[in-house]
Formats: structure tokens, C-alpha cells, sequence
């Protein structure tokens, strides 16, 4: 509460927030809606065309009243440019189109620029939270949880996982199908992404597989024969 009051008070009303549809950026989201800040959302897409992830998102913006804007996950092109599960006849058409190697800073100027002037010099807001690993713990303790250089800040570092489900609950908004599938948001394309989508939304697996054709292999390796049925 601290933090967010400080923000508000040195940076204005206006924030970004970086919305993965994950509980903790729901929670944060709550947060800062309930200490008053004009909230400016936006979602790094993973994989376009995922259907179930439009729904979340769709819902989302009827609970909050909010827009979300979209812009594809730096991973993506990351994924493209290493040519993750790509055929041979695919790499060198892949690498002559010289993709570039965005950042997340690059796809947040994105945003900036899409939605103008009210964007402009305003913090960046994530769901970090201190609590969530060691790793995190340790980003928390040694850069703060405020990084004004970067116009980041993390606005719920210090809740536990009982604060995150207190405010989730109270507010009578639902979790994300990805939790229902992967216990967490939609975050990669291993084996614990890949199989559920094919069994529960066969047409995004398709989807995944026009951009990444040999990702099969992630179910075959694991013993699903029939990868392609």
C-alpha cells in the first residue's frame, strides 16, 4: 500500500500493467483499481491465434471495463529466429526474412506508441511478487521493487499467495481455462503446454503447429505414438 501510494503521489494516476492473465496479474490489477490508478493494460501474446486466450482476455476486459492491447511476446520471435521445431525446408526461408530479436522493452514502446500521450513517461506495473521464488525474492531484495530508470514497478512485491487468493475471491473475478489446464497462464510450448491445448482446443494446437510444424515431437517423445490423429 506504501509503494502504490508513493507511485501515485510522484508519478500520477496513469499506469501500464503488464496483464498475463495470471493470478497474480489479476491481483495486481485489483490492487491498483482499489488505490484508484487509471489502469493502461496490455498482453505480450505467446503464439497468435490462440482462441482460448482470446476468451480469457475478452472476459477480462468485460470485468475490469478496460481494453486490453495486444502485442506478440518477444519469445515468439525468439522461438522463430532459433528455429524452435521448424523442418529443414523452413530455416532458410525463416532466416531470410531477418526477424528481429525483440525485447520486452521494444514491444512496451509499442504500446506506448499505440496508445499515445496518456502513455508517455508512465511505470510499468507487473504481478511480482517477492514471495513467488527464490529467484524473485532474491530480484526484490537487490533491485527494489520501484526500478525508476526503468519506469518499473512491482506494486504487490510484498503479498503472499493468501493475499492474491483473498483479492481474487473477493472480487468475484475467475480464473483464467489455462489454470484448468496448466495450473498456470499459457507460458510456453513444451510438453506442458502442448498436450492439454491438443486435447481440449485441437484447432489452437493446429494453430501451433503452422507456426512451429515439429512441435508433435514434444507429445511423440513422451509416447503418443498417434501425434498427428
Amino acid at each position: 500500500m506504501e509503494l502504490r501510494r508513493f507511485i501515485k503521489e510522484k508519478y500520477g494516476a496513469k499506469i501500464l500493467l503488464a496483464f498475463s492473465g495470471g493470478k497474480d496479474a489479476i491481483a495486481a490489477w485489483l490492487a491498483l483499481r482499489d488505490d484508484g490508478f487509471e489502469i493502461l493494460p496490455y498482453h505480450m501474446t505467446l503464439v497468435p491465434g490462440m482462441s482460448f486466450v482470446e476468451e480469457s482476455l475478452s472476459r477480462y476486459e468485460a470485468f475490469f471495463g478496460a481494453k486490453i492491447v495486444r502485442v506478440t511476446h518477444p519469445s515468439f520471435f525468439r522461438w522463430l529466429c532459433n528455429l524452435v521445431f521448424q523442418p529443414p525446408e523452413r530455416c532458410a526461408v525463416i532466416e531470410s526474412y531477418r526477424l528481429p530479436s525483440l525485447t520486452y522493452e521494444d514491444q512496451i514502446a509499442v504500446v506506448r506508441q499505440r496508445l499515445g500521450e496518456k502513455a508517455s513517461g508512465v511505470l510499468v506495473a507487473s504481478g511480482v511478487r517477492a514471495a513467488d521464488s527464490p529467484y524473485r525474492r532474491h530480484a526484490c531484495d537487490k533491485y527494489g521493487a520501484l526500478r525508476e530508470l526503468r519506469l518499473q514497478v512491482w506494486p504487490i512485491y510484498d503479498w503472499g499467495i493468501s493475499e492474491v487468493e483473498k483479492a481474487i475471491v473477493g472480487s468475484g473475478c475467475r480464473l483464467s481455462i489455462e489454470y484448468e489446464l496448466f495450473g498456470r497462464s499459457f507460458d510456453g510450448i513444451d510438453y506442458r503446454f502442448l498436450e492439454p491445448i491438443k486435447r481440449v482446443f485441437p484447432e489452437d494446437y493446429k494453430r501451433i503447429l503452422d507456426w512451429f510444424p515439429l512441435a508433435d515431437l514434444e507429445l511423440f517423445r513422451r509416447g503418443e505414438r498417434s501425434a498427428h490423429a
